[in-house]
């Protein structure tokens, strides 16, 4: 890991050359996205350093490694640069195949890229309804969208009688999804669970998952961070 967790912004100088026998994680530490990255890394235990980057403020030198000015990126001792959270997750997999997360049967993978493509019509939840909340707009109708959508997890897990999306064990699709779910509490979204019970056993058996211990904050910090977030003036350096 890098010696400060504190981000880098407009003006600073740019880091230094990749550590031997590492690659480098670009982050911000309470993105979800990037949190899928930093879950797979963990997961497989590759070394691995973080420079942290204040995203309203991003630096220029940033921005020619990723021109979309997005964490996750991942660059590699020979400059390799590799970026968008389901790419640098299964570029690791792939790179680094001692323990491998996504299934070996090319149906099977399929079949989880098919999942991640129906989950990702689920996140823009996660932010469009505390931001029509914070509005003093009424959200009811997006949280019962919400549910419907959770619902239909629900029904895979049901329908694969698994106690995760992969299996009996943690596969790379679990980590995919799991970023959104930890922030439940802190969106105030966690009754949308209410109606699914085999998506709350899910959840409860990704919180006992070492790895996702390791990369969690808990919902007292992710509070004070994403109210920040919300007046304008993000404090990424929280806690530090």
């Amino acid at each position: 890991m890098a010696a400060s967790q504190k981000c880098l912004g407009k003006g600073s100088p740019a880091p230094g050359p990749v550590p031997k026998d590492h690659i480098r994680l670009y982050s911000m530490r309470f993105c979800p996205f990037a949190q899928r990255t930093r879950l797979v890394l963990n997961a497989k235990g590759i070394k691995y350093d973080t420079i942290n980057i204040n995203l309203k403020n991003k630096p220029d030198w940033f921005l020619e490694k990723n021109p979309l000015g997005l964490v996750p990126v991942l660059e590699t001792q020979s400059g390799q640069v590799i970026y968008e959270s389901p790419i640098t997750c299964e570029y690791l997999d792939e790179v680094y195949p001692e323990k491998k997360l996504l299934p070996f049967d090319p149906f099977e993978r399929a079949q989880q890229r098919m999942l991640l493509e129906l989950f990702s019509k689920v996140t823009p939840y996660f932010y469009k309804i505390p931001v029509n909340r914070t509005k003093g707009e009424d959200v009811s109708a997006l949280e019962t969208e919400l549910k419907d959508k959770l619902s239909q997890f629900n029904e895979i897990l049901l329908k694969k009688k698994s106690k995760f999306f992969g299996g009996d064990s943690i596969t790379m699709i679990d980590y995919m999804m799991w970023p959104w779910f930890e922030r439940l509490e802190t969106m105030n979204l966690k009754h949308c669970l209410d109606g699914t019970p085999e998506l709350k056993k899910w959840t409860e058996r990704m919180m006992e998952d070492p790895t996702v211990k390791a990369t969690m904050f808990s919902t007292e910090t992710y509070m004070v961070f994403y109210k920040s977030y919300m007046e304008g003036n993000p404090n990424y350096d929280y806690g530090l």
